[in-house]
This record gives C-alpha cells, sequence and structure tokens, in this order.
C-alpha cells in the first residue's frame, strides 16, 4: 500500500506504542496532522497554546509511563519555543522524542521562511539540548529513524530526540512499512559490582543509600525497600525524586536537594559509605559539589548508572557499575546482609531528624504553607500527581508532602530537576490526560503566568487539574538572591499581577481566593469533588520566603556582613 510520508510516521507511532501526541499545529507538517485524523482513535492529538507546553506535556506522559513522550513542533518559531522543554528532558534524564516540521528540500540552505540548522540549534552533545538530531531526507527510511529514535531516548541515560521532518518529504507517497515495537536494552550489574558493594556496606558505619534518577518501576521501588529493610540501611532520595522510596518508610532520610534538612546534609558530609542508584550527583542533589569533595570523595562512593558516561564523571567511585534502576534493585535486594548492623541507631537518628523537620511552629501569616500541605497530604488520594514548576514555592511542598510514590505502583511526582519555570501547570494536565488521576499542581505567580494558558487546552481535552497558586507578588527566588547579594536594592523581581481567579474562570475552570489557613482544606474539598478543574489562589505574604526564614532576616544578615570590619590584607 502506497501513502504519503506524514501518513506513515503516525503509523510507525502507533506501532511504537503512542497513544496521544502534544503539539501547535504548523503548516510545515500539515501531512502528519492529516494522518494523526486518519488513525483515530488509536492515537490523539493534543493542541497546545505554545509549543513550550507541547515539550513540558510530552516530558510529563515519558515520566509516568517510562515510554518516549511525543511532541510535534513547526520549523522556525515553534522549535525555539519548545527548546526550554528539550532542555528539561536532557537535565532530568527524561525520554523524549520531538518532532519538527521543515522547509521543503528545494528550499534548505537559502535561509528560507523559519529556516533553522536544527543539528546546530539543538546540539547533540554532552551539553546540548539532544542525544541527537536527524533529519529524515528519503521518505523510505522513516521507520529506520521512527525506531532508532526510541531506541536512543529509551537506552543508556535517557534523554530527547530531535527528527526533523522536510514538508516535501512528508508528501511523498512510500511503500515502506514500520519496525516493530522498540524496547530498551537492559543492563544488570556484575556479580563482582555487587560483592564489592555489599563488601564496603558490610564495614560501614555510618552508611546512607541516595536513590533517584530515571528508569524506576514498582518492582524496582520494592527491590530498593526489600534490601533497605533487610540490612537497616538509611534512604536518601535525590533532587525531585522524592517518590523513588516510600517517604513513610522507617529507613526513609529524607531528600538531598534545595533546602536540604540541615541533618541529612551533615550525614551525607559525614557518611563513610555513599551508594548512588540512579543518580546523577548534579550540582543540587550535592549542595554546589560541596556535599561531597571533587573529584575524590571523603566517602567511599559506590555508584550504579544506565550511562557509562555518568560514572567517574566528576566523583571517582571506588566501585562503579552500569545498571538499569530494576536490575540493580533486584541484585542488590538479592544480598545477605550481615549477622550485625552496627549503623542501625545510625539510621534511626536519621529517620528521627526526617520527622523533626516536618514540625514547625505556626507560621505568623494569614497562610502557613507547612498547614496547606499538610492538608493536601491529608485529603488528597494516594495516587494522586503532583506537579510544580521552579520557585521557592516549591520548597513547602517538598518538605512537607510525604511521598508514597512508586511504592504503591505508581510515580506520583513531576517536577523539573533544571529548574524549569512553567513546568508544573501543563504537566500536571498532561498527567491527568494520560493516567485519569488527581492531579495536584503548586505554582508560584511568575511560575503559573509561563504557561497558565495550558488550562486552556485542558478544558478542550477533558482534562482536570487543580492549581494552588501562591501569589506573593513577586518572583520570589531572584528576590531572595537580591537581599542576600544587594540588600535593600530591589531590581526587576517585583510582578504585577492580573486577577488569577478570574483568568483561570475565562479559560474555563473553577477558581476560588483562599485568604485563611483555615480555609483551604473546605476549599480543596470543594475542588476535588468538581468535575472540572479547579483554581485556589493564595495570597502569600513576600516575607514567608522559604520555609526556613524570611525576607528580613535574609536583609539583615546581608547588611551585616557588609558593614562588618574587613580582615586586614596579609603581609
Amino acid at each position: 500500500m502506497r501513502q504519503p510520508g506524514g501518513h506513515l510516521l503516525v503509523e510507525c507511532l502507533v506501532q511504537q506504542g503512542v497513544e496521544v501526541v502534544f503539539g501547535v499545529p504548523g503548516e510545515s507538517y500539515l501531512a502528519v496532522l492529516e494522518g494523526l485524523h486518519g488513525w483515530q482513535p488509536a492515537i490523539r492529538f493534543v493542541t497546545n497554546r505554545q509549543e513550550a507546553g507541547s515539550a513540558f506535556m510530552a516530558d510529563a506522559h515519558a515520566r509516568l509511563t517510562g515510554r518516549p513522550g511525543v511532541c510535534l513542533v513547526t520549523r522556525g518559531p515553534g522549535a525555539a519555543n519548545a527548546a526550554i522543554g528539550l532542555h528539561t528532558a536532557a537535565q532530568d534524564s527524561v525520554p523524549l522524542v520531538m518532532f519538527v516540521g521543515d522547509v521543503a528540500s528545494d528550499m534548505r540552505d537559502r535561509e528560507a521562511f523559519q529556516e533553522i540548522d536544527f543539528a546546530s540549534f539543538f546540539g547533540p552533545n554532552t551539553k546540548g539540548l539532544a542525544k541527537r538530531v536527524e533529519r529524515i531526507d528519503h521518505v523510505d527510511r522513516i521507520p529506520e529513524y521512527v525506531a532508532r529514535a526510541f531506541a536512543t531516548a529509551m537506552q543508556g541515560r535517557p534523554g530527547p530526540v530531535v527528527v526533523v521532518l522536510p514538508e516535501d518529504m512528508l508528501t511523498t507517497l512510500t511503500e515502506a512499512r514500520p519496525v516493530a515495537r522498540i524496547e530498551p536494552a537492559v543492563a544488570a550489574p556484575s556479580a563482582a559490582t555487587i560483592q564489592a558493594m555489599a563488601q564496603h556496606l558490610a564495614q560501614a558505619k555510618r552508611p546512607l543509600v541516595l536513590a533517584g534518577g530515571a528508569g524506576w518501576t514498582p518492582q524496582a521501588a520494592a527491590d530498593l525497600q526489600a534490601f533497605a529493610q533487610a540490612w537497616q540501611l538509611p534512604v536518601a532520595n535525590a533532587f525531585r525524586f522524592q517518590d523513588v522510596f516510600d517517604n513513610h518508610h522507617p529507613c526513609y532520610a529524607g531528600d538531598v536537594g534545595i533546602g536540604v534538612a540541615p541533618a541529612l546534609a551533615q550525614a551525607v558530609r559525614e557518611a563513610d559509605v555513599l551508594l548512588a542508584l540512579g543518580c546523577r550527583l548534579g550540582e543540587i542533589t550535592t549542595s554546589g559539589y560541596t556535599l561531597l569533595q571533587v573529584p575524590e570523595p571523603r566517602q567511599a562512593l559506590l555508584h550504579l548508572h544506565p550511562a557509562a558516561d555518568e560514572l567517574h564523571r566528576v566523583y571517582h567511585a571506588q566501585v562503579a557499575g552500569i545498571a538499569t534502576m530494576p536490575e540493580a534493585a533486584a541484585a542488590l535486594a538479592a544480598t545477605k546482609p550481615p549477622a550485625q548492623t552496627p549503623w542501625q541507631a545510625h539510621t534511626q537518628a536519621l529517620r528521627q531528624a526526617y520527622l523533626d523537620n516536618l514540625t514547625t511552629p505556626a507560621a505568623p501569616y494569614p497562610i502557613d504553607l507547612a498547614e496547606v500541605v499538610r492538608s493536601c497530604a491529608q485529603l488528597l488520594p494516594p495516587e494522586a500527581v503532583l506537579t510544580n514548576g521552579a520557585g521557592n514555592f516549591a520548597g513547602w511542598l517538598h518538605r512537607f508532602f510525604m511521598y508514597h510514590g512508586w511504592a504503591k505502583g505508581h510515580k506520583t511526582q513531576l517536577a523539573p530537576t533544571v529548574g524549569a519555570m512553567g513546568y508544573g501547570v501543563p504537566a500536571g494536565i498532561a498527567a491527568n490526560l494520560v493516567t485519569g488521576r488527581t492531579v495536584l499542581t503548586f505554582s508560584g505567580d511568575g511560575d503559573f503566568l509561563m504557561n497558565g494558558q495550558e488550562l486552556a487546552t485542558a478544558v478542550q481535552h477533558g482534562g482536570r487539574s487543580i492549581v494552588v497558586l501562591l501569589n506573593n507578588g513577586m518572583y520570589g527566588t531572584i528576590r531572595m538572591h537580591q537581599e542576600r547579594e544587594y540588600p535593600t536594592h530591589v531590581s526587576g523581581s517585583t510582578l504585577r499581577n492580573p486577577d488569577f481567579c478570574a483568568l483561570a474562570k475565562a479559560y474555563g475552570y473553577a477558581a476560588e481566593r483562599v485568604t485563611r489557613t483555615a480555609d483551604f482544606a473546605l476549599a480543596l474539598q470543594r475542588a476535588l469533588a468538581r468535575e472540572q478543574g479547579t483554581l485556589l489562589e493564595l495570597p502569600i505574604d513576600p516575607e514567608q520566603i522559604t520555609s526556613r526564614t524570611t525576607l528580613q532576616a535574609i536583609r539583615q544578615q546581608a547588611l551585616q556582613r557588609q558593614q562588618a570590619p574587613s580582615a586586614p590584607p596579609e603581609t
């Protein structure tokens, strides 16, 4: 059967198990849109309002399913808008395939309308936005390129792949057929590697397990829990991977990220053996590369990761192994613990420190964000998905919400480790569209206005999310840093915001403004009972800048530093 390349491309996606594609339509790939029309209802196209939303939704889809999320964008401006989503997927190790419509082959290299050299723009290298950038010039090779894109996105360290589609290629007829569904290769750690790691752990006095990264499954989480319980090892989750290990388990010690609890940070520094599972050990998880010494950590570092080039990249590990997380966790769960575990009191102390960190005095503000998060934990079902973008507002969610996560059979946290603003709203909508589960999005005012227009996408496609919008009238994280470095000099970080409730209602969401802590739980209950999405706006005192300090305290400390006498020059 002869068919246009655009139709074959869609057939190849269906063969790979793709059920939903996110995108903003463009004239450069009309033939693909026609193919999507023909393949309904096996695959559906979710129409976004901006390409960043498309890429973020594809990213969320991938995190929830383990298969590459797919987005379709047009040449030039469309691809540029989607770049933030590629950057997020790259740094967060998320499998994603972005198809980009392009100028026709006979117009290439003339700077035609909206033309970009995508290979240079997305730069497939260790610091680029994509693992691979390819252009399909021959229609008969569509199945080959699609299969390779899916394999590349999933294998090793997962990440985004860009596939460029010349407009004329998509309308050319072909008899080519799709390639069978690609399943990623797995890697099991060697017996010698696991034995060496077990020996280090058995001799430890202050061990710590740090779990995170991509590729976790319910079984992998269960195996990690069995391993930690048998060995009585304390387990911490890496930055924004708080759903890897059950936060309710007695071995859980907290998350190592922005605003890490002081006791846990000290435990990382003082650990004699650190077992890192799936973690990249990047800047945030290591507190600016200070919790571990570069390049030779004081701790005996044991590192398992699916990508060879992540091992020994920054830190030299005493034992390192290439392994996908299900195979790594299963191998560790099969190890026999020593007869004595002298670090058991250490594990209990870290657990108690984590529980103590959940307790805070009542905040002297109309809205106590710690209580707001506690209400969410009490009222949301265990399988609910929580999403957020970037900003200080996320610190309360990270500190006070206790995730069951993979331990209950589902991924429940979607948050960008790259720190991309605007991620939470589209990710939450995608999570609801893909899974049908309850979704709660935490967003700041600046964060919401990056991609808040995707509420219209939710309404159009039958999606439903609950957005808790914390409005303090500023880019809070930047204001915090300004007060720390240039106290009293506020520049560029103040926001004059719209009426968020009116805006949400215009998109088709319900909306309420909650001004007292005591009113939040009832407002959330009403939102959970509605058939439509809901935005809950919470006006926040700007002084409530983090879960541990205030703007005034940061300012005073900075002024005291400036007024302190300088040390005399050395002679």
